[in-house]
């Protein structure tokens, strides 16, 4: 980095800077643990800071780094031992929460809503987490994930329906 030019540097900073907070609470619903996703966020802006003279040339900077998040995530569930899943503490949250309802219902349904997201295609479930689980809107999902707000709007429209369906067949059963 100490060979870059100040455009250059400065840059790699900024995006350093805009996309850490997002790319750690994802990384935080996707492992679990405050320390498990500094260490992936970490590795990711490492490989990031290796390419960036590079990436800089791209006309999809932000997909790219998208994609080598989720690649570092992967690398540290495989590590782990553990598949890729989402970790949710909001089952919990919203179980104690909801005072006036049935507790161990409202555990339970969103216990199987969480089991259907995991069920998603990937990129289905990465909008729906940005989306619902860190409380994106559409615009800044589609901004750190690098794509266009239409195709986050289309993504979430294929996994309501896809979820309706399962939940829909899963109360069923």
């Amino acid at each position: 980095m100490s060979q870059w030019n100040p455009t250059a540097r400065l840059s790699y900073w900024a995006f350093h800077a805009n996309r850490r907070p997002s790319y750690m609470r994802f990384a935080y619903l996707q492992l679990g643990s405050d320390a498990a996703a500094e260490d992936a966020v970490d590795a990711t802006f490492d490989s990031i800071m290796n390419e960036w003279l590079r990436m800089l040339h791209m006309d999809r900077l932000d997909a790219y780094a998208w994609t080598i998040l989720k690649q570092r995530l992967v690398d540290r569930q495989q590590r782990r031992g553990t598949l890729p899943e989402p970790m949710d503490i909001s089952a919990f949250e919203a179980a104690l929460k909801e005072a006036h309802a049935d507790q161990y219902e409202v555990l339970t349904d969103t216990i199987r809503f969480y089991s259907a997201v995991s069920r998603l295609a990937e990129r289905q479930r990465d909008t729906v987490l940005l989306r619902y689980g860190l409380q994106c809107s559409p615009g800044e999902a589609a901004s750190v994930m690098g794509v266009d707000e239409a195709t986050v709007r289309s993504q979430l429209g294929q996994a309501h329906r896809r979820l309706a369906r399962m939940l829909d067949t899963s109360a069923e059963s």
